[in-house]
């Protein structure tokens, strides 16, 4: 069976640190959820090769990643939040194999009946036929163009675009249709679309977004595994810049007392690269994502877990009598209340919120992006050439 790694509860992750399997962002297979049972790993006498399929599996290596297709009946979502800045957004992929530990992404396997977890980074779904489906909705008659932002739930290019090219598909045909649109991603992987992205930018279409958490190679190692180098990032930057495509850099998330001292530096490697703005995010934890990054603290950073943790409770406003374990509930460590999930509250929030713009400032960079044309927009109907005959 697949599934060797024990499905633990959220609330009942092993507290001896367990370093994840090389490649990965944890090697925790958390219950969702919405699961009604969970599995617990049980001695049964039996050590590895005498019997134990599950031991025998896990000393095998790490896990592979499965890919499954599926033909879905939508692809363009619509949000209405006031944090964000756009009111469309594609994402080709479900799962994401970076494997970054911080993910807010993560819980929405548990709609898949997948763990949050280990499943996240290694079960992924392609939306096989999203060119198709795309094509079908730019064509509604109702349809009304907006920026429509790519990957901003998970990466666009993350590693199984390089052979499946959904992304690259998608952007050939808001190419062809003149529709605007932006992409976010921690890959180097977009150089390949330099090409799409530079034609788009030059009629004021698209611009892009890296996001670079920290310049320390070690940490991003441990903190998105099998996302970019610090560095390479970097050099992607410079060779959309380079094409002429406007680059933001996003700092998100700031993680206190973990990434929050690089702000500046990023800042400043970002400017000489040739990013035109930058923005910052703070850390999140909805859902199962909380108590996956607190096993993740105390795997790498037992002697400040503590501090960090309750860093992260003051950025998001969370009560003192709700951040210990009580009634068998897990400490409450994120609000996702509009307007301050994203920048957090209070004096840390404001100084963090400072710091970026002090360093923008200094690095003349701005903090916004300009808006994109959507005034040249041509619906996929229209494409089609009508026949002399």
């Amino acid at each position: 069976m697949r599934r060797s790694i024990p499905i633990l509860p959220a609330t009942g992750l092993p507290d001896a640190p367990a370093c994840a399997p090389k490649g990965r962002g944890t090697g925790v297979a958390i219950a969702h959820r919405f699961q009604a049972q969970g599995r617990e790993q049980a001695d049964d006498g039996w050590g590895p090769g005498d019997g134990d399929a599950g031991a025998d599996a896990a000393a095998a290596g790490a896990p592979r990643t499965e890919v499954r297709e599926q033909r879905v009946g939508s692809l363009i979502s619509r949000n209405d939040s006031p944090d964000i800045p756009f009111e469309l957004s594609i994402n080709p992929y479900r799962g994401c194999e970076h494997g970054c530990i911080y993910c807010y992404a993560r819980p929405t396997h548990a709609y898949l009946d997948l763990s949050p977890g280990l499943d996240f980074e290694t079960r992924l779904v392609a939306k096989v036929n999203a060119t198709e489906v795309l094509r079908r909705e730019l064509g509604a008659r109702a349809y009304r163009p907006s920026p429509i932002a790519i990957g901003s739930v998970t990466d666009a290019y993350q590693p199984i675009e390089r052979r499946l090219g959904i992304t690259r598909r998608i952007l050939e045909l808001l190419g062809q249709t003149r529709h605007p649109y932006t992409v976010i991603t921690k890959s180097a992987g977009i150089e390949r679309d330099i090409d799409l992205l530079a034609e788009a930018a030059a009629a004021q279409r698209a611009h892009a977004a890296l996001s670079i958490t920290t310049l320390d190679p070690a940490l991003a190692r441990i903190l998105e595994p099998r996302a970019a180098s610090p560095q390479r990032r970097l050099q992607a930057l410079r060779r959309l810049a380079d094409a002429g495509v406007p680059v933001a850099v996003g700092i998100a998330p700031v993680i206190p007392f973990i990434n929050d001292t690089d702000i500046e530096a990023i800042v400043q490697a970002a400017a000489e690269a040739g990013a035109s703005a930058v923005f910052h995010i703070v850390l999140r934890l909805p859902w199962e994502v909380a108590p996956l990054f607190r096993h993740w603290l105390q795997t790498h950073f037992p002697q400040r877990a503590e501090r960090v943790m309750a860093r992260v409770q003051d950025l998001h406003g969370v009560a003192e009598a709700q951040r210990a374990t009580h009634d068998g509930r897990a400490p409450r460590d994120y609000s996702a209340g509009f307007g301050s999930r994203m920048r957090g509250q209070g004096p840390w929030a404001q100084l963090l919120a400072q710091r970026v713009a002090r360093a923008a400032r200094r690095a003349g960079m701005a903090q916004r992006m300009p808006a994109l044309d959507a005034r040249g927009f041509i619906a996929p109907r229209d494409l089609v050439q009508p026949s002399l005959f």
